[in-house]
């Protein structure tokens, strides 16, 4: 009676290119806010794992994640520069000092 051969360990899988990147680019966009750099680095995984012939959904998902981030801060950009220009235009027509403008609403120019 002869030992049996034990079967072959299956192959490691084979790391996709620029799954690391991806993910580096979806930690960047999630918690940290830098969706432009999120974006960019997205792009690159995406492009490294789309030469090897691989998906790369953590890429992808950076970049759309990243651009949602983006709208979001533009907007808020611009409410921001919206307000702070009425703002400026409600002091410039009220002059310097404390203002009460009613129901509790203050404004100070100065």
């Amino acid at each position: 009676m002869t030992a049996a051969t034990p079967a072959p360990a299956p192959a490691a899988p084979a790391s996709v290119p620029g799954k690391t990147l991806g993910i580096v680019a979806l930690i960047l966009v999630i918690p940290f806010g830098l969706s432009l750099v999120g974006i960019i680095l997205g792009f690159v995984a995406r492009g490294q794992s789309k030469k090897a012939g691989a998906k790369n959904t953590p890429a992808t998902v950076a970049i759309v994640l990243g651009f949602i981030a983006l709208i979001i801060t533009i907007v808020a950009i611009a409410i921001g520069v919206s307000a702070a220009a009425s703002l400026a235009a409600q002091c410039a027509d009220l002059g310097s000092g404390v203002h009460d403008m009613g129901n509790g609403v203050t404004i100070t120019c100065g």
